[in-house]
């Protein structure tokens, strides 16, 4: 069963000064729950229609209806669990191999996918700035699919980051260099920028090296492509050179 005061909580965790002032997030169907208990995320509760998670302590594990899974999911069909994590403590930036930085990147869809690609390619770290869409919204979480246990999120000041760092710093512009036809480094910081504006102008000074994806189509008219989709063009770019 879950109580007013809990079904209060939970559903107040939808928004982020809320998650910051609890220091709590959730994550709800059994594959990314399953995968945030096997990580390192602290488990606060876990409320689920069936008996899924035996190894969960007994303590923590909440049964729940459908009807009730449905007041506290953020979901519009729910799936058959939901679990409340504590935030962990902010990780220090990893400064090696390959970083992609996001420029102020706000949809919770476009995030998550990134983060999975991360995970995917093996991209240790990812620097958000702090205007970009927070990584414990329940809608991020859900797209990472788990990944958001195995990637480093850092949130920051890019060009502060950008200013002292000594990797090479990319950037991704439709007037940069074919992306094909460059020898792209095992080392150095990935710039991909807002849906709606690309990369801002402050962050574009400090930018060494302009790269592009290039149209194919014969009209030349598609104006961009979506964030998360030129990030797996550009990441497997890179780890193919």
């Amino acid at each position: 069963m879950v109580s007013k005061n809990q079904i209060k909580l939970i559903t107040s965790l939808q928004q982020k000064k809320y998650r910051k002032q609890e220091q709590l997030f959730f994550a709800e169907g059994v594959k990314v729950v399953q995968e945030l208990l096997n990580s390192n995320f602290e488990l606060q509760d876990l409320f689920t229609t069936k008996q899924d998670f035996l190894t969960v302590s007994k303590n923590k594990v909440h049964a729940i209806s459908e009807a009730e899974l449905k007041k506290i999911s953020a979901l519009t069909t729910p799936n058959t669990c939901l679990a409340v994590f504590k935030v962990p403590n902010a990780k220090e930036m990893i400064e090696k191999g390959l970083i992609v930085a996001l420029d102020d990147v706000r949809d919770p869809g476009n995030l998550g996918t990134i983060i999975r690609l991360c995970d995917w390619f093996g991209i240790e770290t990812l620097f958000c700035t702090d205007e970009s869409v927070d990584i414990y919204n329940p809608k991020v979480v859900q797209a990472t699919m788990g990944s958001i246990s195995r990637v480093n999120v850092v949130y920051g000041n890019l060009e502060s980051f950008l200013s002292q760092t000594k990797l090479p710093v990319f950037g991704t512009f439709m007037d940069g260099k074919n992306i094909y036809q460059e020898k792209l480094p095992k080392e150095g910081v990935i710039i991909m920028g807002n849906e709606a504006n690309g990369i801002s102008p402050s962050v574009e000074k400090l930018v060494s090296e302009r790269i592009a994806i290039p149209r194919f189509g014969n009209l030349q008219v598609t104006e961009s492509l979506n964030v998360a989709t030129a990030t797996a063009i550009i990441l497997s770019e890179f780890k193919r050179s």
